[in-house]
Protein backbone atom coordinates (compact mmCIF):
# COMPACT_ATOMS: atom_id res chain seq x y z
CA UNK A 1 0.00 0.00 0.00
CA UNK A 2 2.66 2.40 0.91
CA UNK A 3 4.86 1.51 -2.10
CA UNK A 4 1.34 2.05 -4.19
CA UNK A 5 1.30 6.14 -2.81
CA UNK A 6 4.42 6.33 -2.94
CA UNK A 7 4.18 5.51 -7.06
CA UNK A 8 1.86 8.02 -6.47
CA UNK A 9 3.82 11.25 -6.25
CA UNK A 10 6.87 9.56 -8.41
CA UNK A 11 4.74 9.70 -11.32
CA UNK A 12 4.72 13.58 -12.34
CA UNK A 13 1.21 13.72 -13.91
CA UNK A 14 -0.65 12.39 -11.36
CA UNK A 15 1.66 14.40 -8.61
CA UNK A 16 0.47 17.82 -10.30
CA UNK A 17 -3.46 16.25 -10.62
CA UNK A 18 -3.48 15.80 -7.58
CA UNK A 19 -1.90 18.79 -5.97
CA UNK A 20 -4.11 20.88 -8.45
CA UNK A 21 -7.03 19.35 -6.66
CA UNK A 22 -5.85 19.80 -3.40
CA UNK A 23 -5.71 23.35 -4.03
CA UNK A 24 -8.82 23.90 -4.77
CA UNK A 25 -10.10 22.18 -1.81
CA UNK A 26 -8.18 24.77 0.01
CA UNK A 27 -9.70 27.27 -1.57
CA UNK A 28 -13.33 26.15 -0.87
CA UNK A 29 -12.35 25.26 2.38
CA UNK A 30 -11.05 28.85 2.91
CA UNK A 31 -14.08 30.78 1.24
CA UNK A 32 -16.19 29.01 3.54
CA UNK A 33 -15.10 30.91 6.89
CA UNK A 34 -14.70 34.42 4.76
CA UNK A 35 -18.17 36.36 5.86
CA UNK A 36 -20.07 37.82 3.60
CA UNK A 37 -20.51 42.09 3.37
CA UNK A 38 -22.33 43.48 5.97
CA UNK A 39 -22.40 40.03 8.20
CA UNK A 40 -22.05 40.86 11.70
CA UNK A 41 -18.78 38.15 12.33
CA UNK A 42 -18.81 38.08 16.18
CA UNK A 43 -22.52 37.83 16.72
CA UNK A 44 -22.64 34.74 14.02
CA UNK A 45 -19.80 33.12 16.23
CA UNK A 46 -21.96 33.43 19.39
CA UNK A 47 -25.27 32.07 18.11
CA UNK A 48 -23.22 29.58 16.48
CA UNK A 49 -21.85 28.60 20.03
CA UNK A 50 -24.93 28.86 21.82
CA UNK A 51 -27.06 27.00 19.22
CA UNK A 52 -24.12 23.58 19.35
CA UNK A 53 -23.87 24.78 15.51
CA UNK A 54 -27.08 23.59 14.24
CA UNK A 55 -30.31 24.30 13.16
CA UNK A 56 -33.05 22.17 12.48
CA UNK A 57 -34.44 23.59 9.60
CA UNK A 58 -31.06 24.52 7.45
CA UNK A 59 -29.32 20.81 8.69
CA UNK A 60 -29.23 19.45 5.00
CA UNK A 61 -28.13 22.82 3.38
CA UNK A 62 -25.70 23.27 6.07
CA UNK A 63 -24.31 19.59 5.76
CA UNK A 64 -23.59 20.27 1.82
CA UNK A 65 -22.36 23.65 2.36
CA UNK A 66 -19.77 22.39 5.10
CA UNK A 67 -21.72 24.30 7.89
CA UNK A 68 -20.44 28.30 5.35
CA UNK A 69 -24.53 28.61 5.82
CA UNK A 70 -25.10 29.32 9.38
CA UNK A 71 -21.89 31.66 9.01
CA UNK A 72 -23.39 33.55 6.70
CA UNK A 73 -19.89 33.39 4.45
CA UNK A 74 -19.15 34.08 0.78
CA UNK A 75 -19.43 30.45 0.60
CA UNK A 76 -22.61 30.13 2.15
CA UNK A 77 -25.25 28.41 -0.47
CA UNK A 78 -22.36 25.91 -1.17
CA UNK A 79 -23.13 23.63 -3.55
CA UNK A 80 -26.64 22.89 -3.17
CA UNK A 81 -28.17 24.93 -6.08
CA UNK A 82 -25.89 22.78 -8.31
CA UNK A 83 -27.10 20.05 -7.03
CA UNK A 84 -30.55 21.43 -7.04
CA UNK A 85 -30.60 21.88 -10.25
CA UNK A 86 -28.86 19.37 -11.84
CA UNK A 87 -31.67 16.93 -10.18
CA UNK A 88 -34.39 19.40 -11.46
CA UNK A 89 -32.88 19.38 -15.54
CA UNK A 90 -32.15 15.59 -14.87
CA UNK A 91 -36.12 15.39 -13.91
CA UNK A 92 -37.32 17.35 -16.64
CA UNK A 93 -36.02 15.49 -19.56
CA UNK A 94 -39.56 13.15 -18.50
CA UNK A 95 -41.67 16.43 -19.01
CA UNK A 96 -39.68 18.43 -22.01
CA UNK A 97 -39.00 16.45 -24.92
CA UNK A 98 -36.53 18.97 -26.31
CA UNK A 99 -34.31 17.67 -23.16
CA UNK A 100 -34.39 14.37 -23.98
CA UNK A 101 -33.50 14.69 -27.37
CA UNK A 102 -30.60 16.78 -26.22
CA UNK A 103 -29.47 13.94 -23.87
CA UNK A 104 -29.52 11.39 -26.62
CA UNK A 105 -27.60 13.34 -29.45
CA UNK A 106 -24.26 12.50 -27.62
CA UNK A 107 -21.67 15.42 -25.89
CA UNK A 108 -23.07 18.21 -28.02
CA UNK A 109 -26.46 17.80 -26.84
CA UNK A 110 -25.49 17.51 -23.28
CA UNK A 111 -23.11 20.20 -23.21
CA UNK A 112 -26.48 22.10 -24.11
CA UNK A 113 -27.34 20.73 -20.53
CA UNK A 114 -24.82 21.23 -18.61
CA UNK A 115 -25.34 25.53 -19.88
CA UNK A 116 -28.99 24.61 -18.94
CA UNK A 117 -28.08 23.29 -15.70
CA UNK A 118 -25.37 26.74 -14.87
CA UNK A 119 -28.27 28.68 -15.76
CA UNK A 120 -30.75 27.39 -13.29
CA UNK A 121 -27.60 27.38 -10.90
CA UNK A 122 -27.24 31.12 -11.09
CA UNK A 123 -30.94 30.98 -11.07
CA UNK A 124 -31.45 29.42 -7.87
CA UNK A 125 -28.04 31.05 -5.96
CA UNK A 126 -30.03 34.32 -6.39
CA UNK A 127 -33.21 32.60 -4.77
CA UNK A 128 -32.13 30.81 -2.22
CA UNK A 129 -29.05 33.58 -1.41
CA UNK A 130 -32.35 36.31 -1.20
CA UNK A 131 -34.16 33.67 1.53
CA UNK A 132 -31.09 32.75 3.62
CA UNK A 133 -30.72 37.02 3.91
CA UNK A 134 -34.33 37.63 5.12
CA UNK A 135 -34.29 34.55 7.54
CA UNK A 136 -31.19 36.15 8.84
CA UNK A 137 -32.45 39.55 9.00
CA UNK A 138 -35.92 38.32 11.14
CA UNK A 139 -33.81 36.67 13.53
CA UNK A 140 -34.99 33.08 12.92
CA UNK A 141 -31.89 31.25 11.28
CA UNK A 142 -31.15 30.38 14.89
CA UNK A 143 -34.65 29.18 16.34
CA UNK A 144 -33.78 28.09 19.82
CA UNK A 145 -32.01 31.77 20.35
CA UNK A 146 -33.86 33.65 18.07
CA UNK A 147 -35.00 36.53 21.08
CA UNK A 148 -31.29 36.83 21.73
CA UNK A 149 -30.33 40.39 20.44
CA UNK A 150 -26.72 38.72 18.96
CA UNK A 151 -29.10 36.62 16.65
CA UNK A 152 -31.55 39.07 15.79
CA UNK A 153 -28.61 41.83 14.63
CA UNK A 154 -26.91 39.20 12.31
CA UNK A 155 -26.57 41.99 9.31
CA UNK A 156 -25.36 45.14 10.23
CA UNK A 157 -26.96 47.66 7.24
CA UNK A 158 -30.70 46.90 6.02
CA UNK A 159 -30.32 49.00 3.05
CA UNK A 160 -31.27 47.72 -0.48
CA UNK A 161 -27.81 48.05 -1.74
CA UNK A 162 -26.39 46.19 1.11
CA UNK A 163 -28.76 43.57 0.50
CA UNK A 164 -28.36 43.49 -3.25
CA UNK A 165 -24.65 43.45 -2.40
CA UNK A 166 -24.89 40.77 -0.17
CA UNK A 167 -26.94 38.55 -3.04
CA UNK A 168 -24.75 39.53 -5.56
CA UNK A 169 -21.71 38.23 -3.29
CA UNK A 170 -23.32 35.12 -2.45
CA UNK A 171 -24.77 33.79 -5.89
CA UNK A 172 -20.97 34.72 -7.29
CA UNK A 173 -19.51 32.58 -4.73
CA UNK A 174 -22.12 29.61 -5.64
CA UNK A 175 -20.79 30.39 -9.48
CA UNK A 176 -17.44 30.39 -8.21
CA UNK A 177 -17.78 26.87 -6.37
CA UNK A 178 -19.43 25.46 -9.66
CA UNK A 179 -16.17 26.67 -11.81
CA UNK A 180 -14.16 24.88 -9.23
CA UNK A 181 -15.65 21.92 -9.45
CA UNK A 182 -15.24 22.23 -13.33
CA UNK A 183 -11.86 22.54 -12.69
CA UNK A 184 -10.72 19.98 -10.67
CA UNK A 185 -13.19 17.80 -13.35
CA UNK A 186 -11.06 19.02 -16.37
CA UNK A 187 -7.52 19.08 -14.36
CA UNK A 188 -7.58 17.33 -11.34
CA UNK A 189 -8.51 13.40 -10.05
CA UNK A 190 -12.14 12.52 -9.92
CA UNK A 191 -14.98 14.54 -10.13
CA UNK A 192 -14.92 18.25 -9.35
CA UNK A 193 -18.06 18.69 -7.48
CA UNK A 194 -18.70 15.52 -5.65
CA UNK A 195 -15.24 16.18 -4.35
CA UNK A 196 -16.39 19.37 -3.24
CA UNK A 197 -18.94 17.93 -1.40
CA UNK A 198 -16.80 15.11 0.00
CA UNK A 199 -15.26 18.20 1.41
CA UNK A 200 -18.12 20.11 2.57
CA UNK A 201 -19.17 16.81 4.43
CA UNK A 202 -15.70 15.69 5.54
CA UNK A 203 -14.76 18.95 7.29
CA UNK A 204 -18.25 18.12 9.88
CA UNK A 205 -16.96 15.16 11.06
CA UNK A 206 -14.45 15.87 13.60
CA UNK A 207 -16.80 18.65 15.88
CA UNK A 208 -19.79 16.17 15.02
CA UNK A 209 -17.97 12.88 17.03
CA UNK A 210 -16.41 15.72 19.28
CA UNK A 211 -19.44 16.55 20.48
CA UNK A 212 -20.80 12.84 21.26
CA UNK A 213 -17.44 12.75 23.55
CA UNK A 214 -18.51 15.65 24.91
CA UNK A 215 -21.75 14.72 26.13
CA UNK A 216 -21.59 11.00 26.22
CA UNK A 217 -18.12 10.33 27.42
CA UNK A 218 -14.83 8.30 26.36
CA UNK A 219 -16.55 4.79 26.28
CA UNK A 220 -19.78 5.86 24.31
CA UNK A 221 -17.25 7.68 21.97
CA UNK A 222 -14.83 4.72 21.44
CA UNK A 223 -18.03 2.65 20.48
CA UNK A 224 -19.75 4.79 17.93
CA UNK A 225 -16.13 4.83 16.14
CA UNK A 226 -16.44 1.09 16.26
CA UNK A 227 -20.10 0.96 15.15
CA UNK A 228 -19.28 3.49 12.64
CA UNK A 229 -16.25 0.91 11.06
CA UNK A 230 -18.95 -1.57 11.11
CA UNK A 231 -21.51 0.66 9.04
CA UNK A 232 -18.97 2.02 6.45
CA UNK A 233 -17.97 -1.88 5.83
CA UNK A 234 -21.45 -2.31 5.48
CA UNK A 235 -21.74 0.38 3.51
CA UNK A 236 -18.83 -0.30 0.60
CA UNK A 237 -20.43 -3.54 0.48
CA UNK A 238 -23.78 -2.86 -0.87
CA UNK A 239 -22.80 0.13 -3.05
CA UNK A 240 -20.58 -2.08 -4.57
CA UNK A 241 -23.29 -4.55 -5.04
CA UNK A 242 -24.96 -5.63 -8.39
CA UNK A 243 -27.22 -7.68 -10.26
CA UNK A 244 -25.16 -8.58 -13.73
CA UNK A 245 -27.04 -9.51 -16.23
CA UNK A 246 -25.64 -11.44 -18.97
CA UNK A 247 -25.67 -10.06 -23.05
CA UNK A 248 -24.63 -11.76 -26.22
CA UNK A 249 -23.97 -10.27 -29.41
CA UNK A 250 -24.67 -12.29 -32.47
CA UNK A 251 -21.54 -12.20 -35.32
CA UNK A 252 -22.43 -10.74 -38.25
CA UNK A 253 -19.60 -9.76 -41.29
CA UNK A 254 -19.32 -6.28 -42.61
CA UNK A 255 -16.75 -7.07 -45.47
CA UNK A 256 -14.14 -9.45 -44.59
CA UNK A 257 -14.35 -8.54 -41.43
CA UNK A 258 -16.21 -10.18 -38.23
CA UNK A 259 -18.35 -8.06 -35.81
CA UNK A 260 -19.95 -9.56 -32.87
CA UNK A 261 -19.81 -12.80 -31.02
CA UNK A 262 -18.83 -11.29 -27.63
CA UNK A 263 -20.21 -11.77 -24.07
CA UNK A 264 -20.90 -8.93 -21.49
CA UNK A 265 -23.03 -7.95 -18.81
CA UNK A 266 -25.60 -5.15 -18.06
CA UNK A 267 -24.94 -4.36 -14.25
CA UNK A 268 -27.83 -3.22 -12.06
CA UNK A 269 -26.61 -1.45 -9.12
CA UNK A 270 -28.32 -2.86 -5.43
CA UNK A 271 -28.28 0.62 -5.01
CA UNK A 272 -28.65 2.36 -8.54
CA UNK A 273 -30.52 5.88 -6.95
CA UNK A 274 -27.83 7.09 -5.31
CA UNK A 275 -28.38 9.58 -2.44
CA UNK A 276 -30.69 11.53 -4.58
CA UNK A 277 -34.14 9.63 -2.53
CA UNK A 278 -32.56 10.59 0.91
CA UNK A 279 -32.64 14.41 -0.40
CA UNK A 280 -35.36 14.68 -1.72
CA UNK A 281 -37.26 12.95 1.31
CA UNK A 282 -35.35 15.14 3.60
CA UNK A 283 -36.47 18.73 1.35
CA UNK A 284 -39.97 17.26 1.56
CA UNK A 285 -40.30 16.98 5.56
CA UNK A 286 -38.52 20.51 5.99
CA UNK A 287 -41.32 22.11 4.00
CA UNK A 288 -44.16 22.04 6.82
CA UNK A 289 -41.42 22.98 9.38
CA UNK A 290 -40.57 25.57 6.85
CA UNK A 291 -44.48 27.09 6.37
CA UNK A 292 -44.98 27.06 10.17
CA UNK A 293 -41.77 28.62 10.85
CA UNK A 294 -43.17 31.67 9.02
CA UNK A 295 -47.03 31.19 10.79
CA UNK A 296 -46.23 31.65 13.95
CA UNK A 297 -47.83 34.17 16.02
CA UNK A 298 -47.71 37.26 17.40
CA UNK A 299 -46.03 37.57 21.38
CA UNK A 300 -48.60 36.50 24.01
CA UNK A 301 -50.58 34.62 21.80
CA UNK A 302 -50.86 31.03 21.11
CA UNK A 303 -50.51 29.12 17.68
CA UNK A 304 -52.61 27.48 15.80
CA UNK A 305 -53.71 23.93 16.29
CA UNK A 306 -51.90 22.90 13.07
CA UNK A 307 -48.55 24.48 13.45
CA UNK A 308 -48.46 22.89 16.96
CA UNK A 309 -48.69 19.27 15.24
CA UNK A 310 -46.36 20.12 13.12
CA UNK A 311 -43.78 21.35 15.90
CA UNK A 312 -44.41 18.53 17.62
CA UNK A 313 -43.93 15.51 15.18
CA UNK A 314 -42.12 17.50 12.14
CA UNK A 315 -39.78 19.03 12.99
CA UNK A 316 -36.76 17.68 15.02
CA UNK A 317 -36.95 14.10 13.46
CA UNK A 318 -36.87 12.34 16.80
CA UNK A 319 -40.12 11.23 16.68
CA UNK A 320 -42.13 7.84 15.50
CA UNK A 321 -44.13 9.27 13.20
CA UNK A 322 -41.24 11.56 11.63
CA UNK A 323 -38.84 8.57 11.39
CA UNK A 324 -41.97 6.25 9.93
CA UNK A 325 -42.46 9.16 6.76
CA UNK A 326 -39.03 9.64 6.25
CA UNK A 327 -38.86 5.66 5.51
CA UNK A 328 -41.96 5.21 3.07
CA UNK A 329 -40.58 8.80 1.40
CA UNK A 330 -37.71 7.18 0.85
CA UNK A 331 -38.90 4.23 -0.35
CA UNK A 332 -41.15 5.96 -2.61
CA UNK A 333 -38.74 8.07 -3.87
CA UNK A 334 -35.73 5.32 -4.59
CA UNK A 335 -38.55 3.66 -7.06
CA UNK A 336 -39.58 7.18 -8.49
CA UNK A 337 -36.03 7.82 -9.49
CA UNK A 338 -34.64 4.34 -10.72
CA UNK A 339 -37.82 4.53 -13.31
CA UNK A 340 -36.53 7.91 -14.85
CA UNK A 341 -33.02 7.17 -14.53
CA UNK A 342 -33.27 3.73 -16.21
CA UNK A 343 -35.39 2.88 -18.97
CA UNK A 344 -35.76 -0.56 -19.51
CA UNK A 345 -37.36 0.28 -23.21
CA UNK A 346 -34.35 1.81 -23.90
CA UNK A 347 -31.87 -0.51 -23.11
CA UNK A 348 -33.92 -3.13 -24.91
CA UNK A 349 -33.83 -0.92 -28.35
CA UNK A 350 -30.25 -0.75 -28.07
CA UNK A 351 -29.84 -4.41 -27.42
CA UNK A 352 -32.12 -5.34 -30.80
CA UNK A 353 -30.39 -2.68 -32.34
CA UNK A 354 -26.83 -3.97 -31.75
CA UNK A 355 -27.68 -7.41 -32.23
CA UNK A 356 -27.49 -8.38 -28.34
CA UNK A 357 -29.80 -10.15 -26.33
CA UNK A 358 -30.19 -11.95 -23.25
CA UNK A 359 -30.03 -15.58 -23.25
CA UNK A 360 -33.38 -17.20 -23.09
CA UNK A 361 -34.97 -13.96 -23.44
CA UNK A 362 -36.37 -12.88 -26.99
CA UNK A 363 -35.44 -9.58 -28.50
CA UNK A 364 -37.58 -6.03 -28.11
CA UNK A 365 -40.15 -6.15 -25.80
CA UNK A 366 -40.07 -9.30 -23.95
CA UNK A 367 -36.45 -8.28 -22.89
CA UNK A 368 -37.57 -4.92 -21.55
CA UNK A 369 -40.24 -6.76 -19.52
CA UNK A 370 -37.68 -8.75 -18.13
CA UNK A 371 -35.32 -5.84 -17.12
CA UNK A 372 -38.42 -3.96 -15.57
CA UNK A 373 -38.73 -7.52 -13.29
CA UNK A 374 -35.64 -7.37 -12.24
CA UNK A 375 -35.20 -3.67 -12.11
CA UNK A 376 -38.04 -3.82 -9.65
CA UNK A 377 -37.01 -6.70 -7.31
CA UNK A 378 -33.62 -5.62 -7.08
CA UNK A 379 -34.60 -1.74 -6.26
CA UNK A 380 -36.89 -3.18 -3.13
CA UNK A 381 -33.88 -4.46 -0.97
CA UNK A 382 -32.03 -0.72 -2.30
CA UNK A 383 -34.77 1.33 -0.95
CA UNK A 384 -34.77 -0.50 2.28
CA UNK A 385 -31.16 -0.17 2.35
CA UNK A 386 -31.54 3.76 1.61
CA UNK A 387 -34.17 4.07 4.50
CA UNK A 388 -32.46 2.32 7.02
CA UNK A 389 -28.85 4.20 6.54
CA UNK A 390 -30.93 7.12 6.30
CA UNK A 391 -32.58 6.37 9.76
CA UNK A 392 -29.07 5.64 11.66
CA UNK A 393 -28.79 9.89 12.54
CA UNK A 394 -32.25 9.67 13.85
CA UNK A 395 -31.29 6.55 15.94
CA UNK A 396 -28.47 8.74 17.12
CA UNK A 397 -29.99 11.70 17.77
CA UNK A 398 -32.29 9.37 20.28
CA UNK A 399 -29.84 7.62 22.01
CA UNK A 400 -26.59 9.20 22.03
CA UNK A 401 -27.69 12.87 21.55
CA UNK A 402 -26.07 13.38 18.60
CA UNK A 403 -27.31 16.03 16.38
CA UNK A 404 -28.53 15.21 12.74
CA UNK A 405 -25.39 15.35 10.62
CA UNK A 406 -24.02 12.22 12.95
CA UNK A 407 -21.66 11.79 10.49
CA UNK A 408 -21.79 7.81 10.34
CA UNK A 409 -25.39 7.78 8.82
CA UNK A 410 -27.82 9.02 6.05
CA UNK A 411 -26.70 11.45 3.17
CA UNK A 412 -23.17 11.73 5.10
CA UNK A 413 -21.63 8.46 4.68
CA UNK A 414 -23.26 7.68 1.68
CA UNK A 415 -21.58 10.53 -0.11
CA UNK A 416 -18.10 9.62 1.33
CA UNK A 417 -18.25 6.54 0.37
CA UNK A 418 -19.28 6.53 -2.75
CA UNK A 419 -17.06 9.64 -3.57
CA UNK A 420 -14.48 7.56 -2.36
CA UNK A 421 -14.51 4.41 -3.94
CA UNK A 422 -15.03 6.62 -7.23
CA UNK A 423 -11.91 8.95 -6.33
CA UNK A 424 -9.83 5.78 -5.57
CA UNK A 425 -11.12 3.39 -8.94
CA UNK A 426 -9.65 6.76 -11.15
CA UNK A 427 -6.29 6.82 -9.20
CA UNK A 428 -5.64 3.09 -9.68
CA UNK A 429 -7.10 2.49 -13.23
CA UNK A 430 -3.90 5.69 -13.98
CA UNK A 431 -1.84 4.20 -12.06
CA UNK A 432 -2.70 0.75 -14.31
CA UNK A 433 -2.25 2.89 -17.27
CA UNK A 434 1.75 3.55 -16.25
CA UNK A 435 3.15 1.20 -13.64
CA UNK A 436 0.92 -1.66 -14.82
CA UNK A 437 0.48 -2.29 -11.32
CA UNK A 438 -2.91 -0.07 -9.41
CA UNK A 439 -3.29 1.05 -6.14
CA UNK A 440 -4.84 -1.77 -4.50
CA UNK A 441 -3.65 -5.45 -5.24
Amino acid sequence: MFRAVARIFRTPDLRRKIGFTLGIVALFRLGSFIPAPFVDFGNVQECLASNAGTSGLYDLVNLFSGGALLQLSIFALGIMPYITASIIVQLLRVVIPHFETLYKEGPAGQSRLTQYTRYLTIALGVLQSTTLITVARSGALFPSNSGAAACSQLITDDSWYAIMLMVITMTAGTGLIMWMGELITERGIGNGMSLLIFTSISARFPGSLWSIQEAKGIEVFIAVILIGVLIVGAVVFVEQSQRRIPVQYAKRMVGRRTYGGNNTYIPIKVNMAGVVPVIFASSLLYLPALIAQFNQPATGEAPAGWVTWIQTYLTKGDHPLYMLMYFLLIVGFTYFYVAITFNPEEVADNMKKYGGFIPGIRAGRPTAEYLDYVLTRVTLPGSLYLGLIALIPLVALVLVGANTNFPFGGASILIIVGVGLETVKQIDSQLQQRHYEGLLR
